[in-house]
């Protein structure tokens, strides 16, 4: 395992992040020296693509598909945008946890004020509860879709079979990434089918690119997309995730882990800005002029205009994205408690606190597609409380060491925050009104 680098403070209370510990298994750091000596990038490779569902969750189906539908092509330029800045700041949550062998929640409790720490850790479990609703939602949504399943046993359904995703992190992180990498593949196949059956016109795609709106609607659903984009959670998590694996204690494997770690944001988010593309794409190609904002509208209308092989492959990427995204979703909701109050819990426990409000919202009938909205508005809402703290820390010699972000990394960090945060405010503003 990594010896702690000699520039790196000692931690004034011991630090336990480990999401194998906080699940309550034990497993060897992932990235031996051996394996950081040797160069070998594949082996230090799958915490982004583990982030990367977030990027694709159900919340992600509902804004892109409003947004062909209503504007076509006009937005194209927002996934693009979107999809740069979820890859910087993966990329710096993916550092933290490197240089610092702690989480970013770990980081708040070690560096910030006890009293700032409690109300942190308390609005990253509204954003854990937020996060459960609109995964279990979507998984319920689908089971709908495909088999005419009530909503209340959808969810259900969803959330067992999460847990049991979790479980697999007990036989070692490779097994649960593999699975999430091949709930992904299910997810981008079924969009780059519908993609290659639905007539994208490619010119109108590249008039996309540039950036401009059409109204004040178009500002407001810009925004949403964003907010659906980057989540709070997986900027938690991704930081747990490396930190679990080991810190590196010489320059060399520092360079090699941090390249392997570059590799895995920008393919992974490379992937998630594809499928997310390819949803704006097949509803502007398919749907565009119906105004379609539902998810079962969207389901209904790729039927009708693409046939029923190309909704079966949207609502079964549905289902991938919600089992996919609600396992996430807990592990990430683990390393919150872990990492701002050093408490854990059994992760039964731990899912039936998240998933009962979801539950409950299914079982009075509340329109679905709304309630995805309403999480979306939490979710807006808990991202200046780790972006901020993300971008102060990796800034900070005395937290990162020799890994300390570049001038222009922290100012590019800086924009991208504000230009979130701005983004998500205006949401806000839009669904309170």
């Amino acid at each position: 395992m990594f010896q702690t680098p000699k520039y790196a403070a000692p931690p004034r209370r011991r630090t336990t992040t480990s999401t194998a510990a906080a699940t309550g298994t034990l497993e060897p750091a992932a990235a031996p020296r051996s394996v950081a000596r040797s160069g070998r990038l594949w082996p230090l490779l799958g915490p982004a693509f583990v982030t990367a569902v977030a990027y694709v969750d159900p919340g992600n189906f509902a804004t892109n598909i409003a947004a062909g539908s209503a504007y076509g092509y006009l937005l194209v330029w927002v996934v693009v945008v979107s999809n740069v800045m979820a890859m910087l700041i993966q990329y710096l949550s993916a550092k933290a946890g490197v240089a610092t062998g702690m989480s970013l929640p770990a980081l708040c409790r070690e560096h910030l004020p006890r009293r700032v720490v409690r109300g942190l850790w308390g609005q990253a479990e509204l954003v854990a509860i937020a996060t459960d609703l609109a995964e279990v939602v979507g998984g319920a949504l689908a089971l709908k879709l495909l088999f005419d399943l009530p909503l209340l046993v959808g969810g259900t359904i969803t959330a067992v079979v999460a847990f049991a995703l979790l479980g697999l992190k007990g036989h070692g992180h490779r097994h649960f990434e593999s699975v999430i990498v091949g709930l992904l593949a299910v997810i981008l196949v079924g969009f780059v089918y519908d993609v290659a059956i639905s007539g994208v016109d490619s010119m109108a795609v590249l008039d996309g690119t540039l950036p401009r709106f059409a109204g004040a609607e178009s500002v407001m659903l810009a925004a949403g997309m964003l907010g659906a984009t980057v989540m709070p959670h997986a900027i938690y998590l991704h930081s747990g995730l490396t930190s679990e694996r080991g810190r590196p204690a010489t320059e060399d494997e520092r360079r090699t882990v941090m390249r392997s770690q570059r590799v895995d944001v920008v393919v992974a988010m490379g992937i998630a800005g594809l499928m997310n593309l390819s949803l704006l794409l097949v509803a502007a190609a398919a749907l565009s002029g119906q105004g379609i904002d539902t998810i079962e509208g969207a389901h209904a209308g790729l039927g009708d205009s693409l046939g029923r092989g190309a909704a079966l492959l949207f609502a079964l990427g549905l289902l991938a994205s919600g089992f996919a995204s609600s396992s996430v979703g807990t592990l990430a909701g683990q390393v919150v408690m872990d990492g701002f109050i050093r408490r854990r819990i059994p992760v039964v426990l731990r899912r039936l606190v998240t998933l009962a409000p979801a539950l409950v919202i299914l079982a009075l009938g509340v329109d679905p597609t709304a309630a995805l909205v309403g999480s979306q508005v939490v979710l807006s809402f808990g991202i200046p409380f780790a972006l901020v703290p993300l971008v102060w820390f990796t800034a900070r010699r005395d937290v990162m060491g020799s890994l300390v972000n570049r001038r222009v990394t922290t100012a590019a960090g800086i924009a991208v925050a504000a230009a979130i945060i701005a983004l998500n405010a205006v949401l806000l503003v839009q669904l309170a009104t």
